[in-house]
């Protein structure tokens, strides 16, 4: 009986496009699938198609999860997926969601999402802000908040960042920092800041305004733009103005963004790179949209200005300024 179960579902798998090694891993993965109905895989596969999953997707989701097909519809998914979808800002999120964290499905409703709900509010974060956060990283549902959460607060709260709302603020700019250890990702990233020559309030803007920095590898990305920056020509006082000024200049890619801008800077625009660490911002501006354009506009004219008067304003103010079209 069990093994014309198995079949069954092997069959059903093939049916939805999974080759046999997929299925392999999928029963290898979550044995109970070979003692499933049919009926009760399908039922399951065609909910999730409903709610918006596109059915090129479900293999994968499958294979990520294979208990999903396993679940009670009405006990476990339809409320976790009626809840989430109240938390949606436009359609479709909660299905990007589920195909992003399949596992998300997995959580008790009321253990989990309810708790971590409350926590967010107790936090300060806006209620249009909560679904953004959570549907942008389902993975939060998964974290213990007697040990991840309260890890993370530990360390902003280390920092000095234990006012009202600030860690509120953190997790919606990014709500991936939950994810990286505190040990081994975040506290080196802080004192490599610290190493270069930033201060602890500026320390803690890095932490509030670009926590993405924060989450970045030392090793791999930090530390490589550093050593480029300082091979360029900047000293270590003008990188640690520029690193406090924007501090995403420690992360931005050294191939595609750093080199491009300032040989153009220097090169082409034929000012020096003290400019730059006076406005450290020049490394968020667009080499073509931007920089190039309007160095072009301005060298017509023959109109010389700071870099600030030049970038520190949009398109339209731009044009106004310098008039020049």
């Amino acid at each position: 009986m069990g093994h014309n179960k198995s079949c069954n579902v092997v069959l059903f798998l093939k049916e939805k496009g999974c080759d046999d090694k997929k299925i392999e891993e999928i029963l290898r993965k979550c044995p109970k699938l070979e003692t499933l109905e049919r009926e009760k895989a399908s039922e399951n596969w065609n909910y999730l198609k409903s709610i918006g999953i596109h059915e090129r997707k479900l293999p994968f989701i499958v294979s990520k999860c294979p208990k999903i097909l396993t679940l009670c519809l009405d006990d476990k998914i339809v409320p976790m997926v009626h809840c989430l979808s109240t938390l949606e800002s436009k359609p479709g999120e909660v299905a990007l969601a589920i195909t992003k964290f399949p596992q998300l499905l997995l959580h008790n409703l009321e253990e989990k999402l309810c708790p971590l709900l409350a926590l967010f509010q107790t936090l300060g974060i806006p209620e249009n802000q909560v679904g953004k956060l959570l549907l942008l990283n389902p993975r939060l549902v998964s974290y213990s908040i007697e040990t991840k959460f309260a890890k993370i607060f530990g360390f902003f709260a280390s920092l000095g960042l234990n006012k009202d709302g600030v860690a509120g603020k953190i997790l919606v700019r990014n709500p991936y920092i939950v994810g990286y250890s505190v040990e081994t990702r975040l506290k080196p990233t802080m004192e490599f800041l610290k190493s270069i020559g930033l201060k602890d309030v500026e320390l803690q803007q890095v932490v509030v305004k670009f926590p993405q920095v924060v989450c970045r590898d030392v090793e791999k990305i930090l530390r490589p733009n550093f050593v480029y920056l300082k091979g360029f020509g900047f000293n270590a006082e003008q990188i640690a103005v520029m690193v406090a000024g924007y501090p995403p200049v420690l992360i931005k890619s050294i191939k595609n963004s750093l080199e491009p801008r300032l040989k153009f800077l220097v090169e082409v625009m034929g000012r020096g790179i003290g400019e730059v660490a006076g406005y450290p911002e020049f490394f968020r501006h667009g080499l073509k949209k931007s920089l190039e354009f309007r160095h072009k506009l301005l060298m017509k004219k023959n109109i010389v200005c700071s870099l600030s008067e030049m970038l520190d304003c949009d398109k339209k103010r731009f044009i106004g300024k310098f008039g020049v079209c």
